[in-house]
């Protein structure tokens, strides 16, 4: 199948009783069993549940995986991930990671014997004598949207003994799918393009292995980070649109840059659609298109910067990204303030960097909205 039929179909079938399109919410704690040990499939909601299954093969279709696990958030599926790590195991990360992932391996496992070291990718081959278990990295990175060549890195991990993990959220399966490429966890916030509504929380790894999808299996269990039926409901129904809100993402997301890239009061865009980006080239060669998330540096003080994303009709001032409507975000003091300045200083993260979640209304109007935005500041 091509993607939008398995977006709208894989892991779903008309419910066998009631004959209805769309899966049942199976909002059940325990299931009953017909002896001791005996059971349907299904024990308890945190160990597993209908809808979790109903997704997770709907997800695995999508990334071209064999299995998927659910949980409640991104960050609860990169906590079990953690758990296939042991005290003294080395993560390195390529730069650009995530300031909610930065914060749980440095304030929470690293009290654990889990260590993360950070870098440029140009400095990865250098890194390998720390004996890391993974490597860990985002393309496109958020927020300054790079792009990093997927096949590359991880057969460098994977000669070095590591596994490679990519949090595809930015992309989603849509833009790119990296276990094609022979990434051994794929990882989403599904919170994000997946849901696309701005109205659920969650998460999921999917990867081809047997021995993964069994860990992370427990994990969820042992840990209680499993999802609500009714949240993988409403994913499923989110994804069923996904191709065509990321094609519309994508149309959006190349028009505001632009627009952007061409105003006087803009410093810096970043987005890997533009012929300026550094890996465009790369990017349209790994990826199928180029997203709805574009950054910006502005030729304004700070405080008229903050100013600016403050005052806008149609973008809401908000954390999160990937919801069909537009928002606006100040990475320092909001999802990356947990990262200390001198690291954000190190990476390029400005305090004057804006990064932008295009939606899909109407792109004549999303520009008018920012072009009368920029005309109010002085």
């Amino acid at each position: 199948m091509h993607f939008g039929t398995k977006a709208i179909h894989a892991g779903q079938t008309p419910d066998p009783m009631t004959g209805a399109i769309m899966p049942p919410i199976y909002m059940s704690s325990t299931f009953v069993q017909e002896r001791p040990g005996v059971n349907r499939g299904f024990e308890y909601s945190r160990a597993n549940n209908p809808n979790y299954e109903i997704l997770e093969a709907n997800l695995a279709a999508l990334e071209n995986g064999r299995h998927a696990t659910v949980f409640s958030s991104g960050l609860g599926a990169l906590t079990a991930m953690i758990t296939l790590l042991s005290p003294g195991d080395r993560v390195l990360a390529i730069d650009g990671i995530y300031g909610g992932s930065y914060r749980l391996f440095t304030q929470v496992f690293s009290r654990y014997g889990i260590h993360l070291e950070c870098c440029p990718a140009d400095q990865i081959s250098q890194k390998w004598g720390s004996k890391p278990k993974w490597l860990f990295f985002e393309t496109p990175t958020n927020p300054l949207l790079e792009i990093f060549d997927i096949a590359k890195l991880t057969q460098e991990a994977h000669q070095h003994g590591a596994l490679a993990i990519v949090d595809n959220t930015f992309a989603s399966p849509y833009l790119q799918n990296p276990l094609n490429d022979g990434v051994d966890i794929v990882w989403h916030s599904s919170t994000k393009y997946l849901g696309g509504h701005s109205d659920v929380i969650g998460g999921a790894a999917i990867t081809q292995s047997d021995e993964i999808k069994q860990k992370l299996n427990f994990a969820r269990k042992s840990l209680g980070v499993n999802p609500s039926p009714f949240d993988c409901w409403l994913i499923s129904r989110g994804i069923k649109t996904l191709h065509v809100r990321m094609e519309q993402h994508n149309k959006n997301g190349q028009q505001v840059a632009e627009f952007l890239e061409s105003h006087p009061k803009v410093k810096k865009v970043y987005y890997p659609g533009l012929k300026s980006h550094p890996a465009h080239a790369l990017a349209q060669k790994q990826m199928r298109g180029f997203g709805g998330m574009v950054s910006a540096e502005f030729n304004l003080p700070l405080e008229k910067t903050v100013e600016f994303i403050s005052n806008l009709r149609l973008f809401a001032l908000a954390e999160s990204l990937g919801g069909v409507e537009s928002l606006v975000n100040h990475p320092a003091t909001m999802t990356h303030a947990s990262i200390p300045a001198d690291e954000r200083a190190r990476i390029g993260l400005s305090d004057g960097l804006i990064r932008f979640s295009i939606g899909i209304e109407d792109p004549r109007d999303l520009i008018e909205d920012l072009k009368t935005g920029l005309e109010n500041v002085s």
